[in-house]
C-alpha cells in the first residue's frame, strides 16, 4: 500500500508563496472567531513551512543558470573537469583517489564506505547504458558499496531504468550545476 505524503511534504515541495498564502488565510480565518494570539499560534507552523520551502527553493539554481553552468562545464577539457570534480567531491567530505581504467574515474571514501564515480562520457548529449554497465561491473569487482555516474548531458531511458534498478546514482543537470555553484 502506497503511503500518502504528509501536508508538510506537499507544502515543502510546493512554491513557497503557497505556504505564505495558506499561513495568512489560516490566521485571518481563525482571527474572526478567536483572539490574535491563538490565530497566530494556529498559523505559525505553516509560516515555518513557508520559510523552509523558500530556503530550499532559493538554493536551487534556475533553468538559465543550470544551462549556463552546464555549457561552462562542457567547454572544459577532461583534465580541467576532473580537477574541478575532484575538488567538489573533497568539499563534500570524500577522500578522493583517481583511478586508471575504462569503468571508473574516482574512488571516493567517506566514513569507511567506498563509492566509485565515473564520468567517462561526461560531455555527450545523451549517455546510454554501456558505461553504466561497465561501472556496475567495476563496483562488483572492487566491492564498492555505491556508484555514481556524472554527465553534463541527459541519460537515455534505458540508462535511467538500469540506474534505478541497480542503485546507480546519476549526477547531471541541476544537481551537477549545484555541485559546481559559484565555480568558474
Amino acid at each position: 500500500m502506497e503511503k500518502k505524503p504528509s501536508l508538510f511534504t506537499v507544502l515543502s515541495r510546493s512554491p513557497w508563496w503557497l505556504s505564505v498564502l495558506l499561513t495568512a488565510s489560516i490566521f485571518i480565518a481563525v482571527r474572526f472567531f478567536l483572539p490574535t494570539l491563538i490565530a497566530a499560534s494556529a498559523a505559525f507552523p505553516f509560516g515555518v513551512i513557508s520559510i523552509y520551502a523558500a530556503w530550499r527553493q532559493l538554493r536551487v539554481p534556475g533553468e538559465a543558470a543550470v544551462t549556463k553552468k552546464l555549457d561552462e562545464l562542457r567547454s572544459l577539457s577532461w583534465a580541467e573537469f576532473a580537477v574541478r570534480l575532484e575538488g567538489a567531491f573533497r568539499r563534500d567530505g570524500y577522500e578522493v583517489t583517481r583511478l586508471e581504467g575504462d569503468a571508473a574515474d574516482f574512488e571516493l571514501r567517506k566514513k569507511g564506505q567506498l563509492t566509485l564515480a565515473s564520468c567517462k562520457r561526461w560531455k555527450v548529449a545523451q549517455t546510454g547504458i554501456a558505461p553504466l554497465r561497465a561501472l556496475l561491473a567495476e563496483k562488483e569487482a572492487r566491492g564498492a558499496r555505491d556508484c555514481l555516474y556524472v554527465a553534463a548531458g541527459e541519460f537515455s531511458p534505458n540508462a535511467n531504468e538500469l540506474a534505478l534498478a541497480s542503485g546507480i546514482r546519476l549526477l547531471s543537470g541541476t544537481d551537477l550545476a549545484r555541485m559546481f555553484r559559484g565555480k568558474p
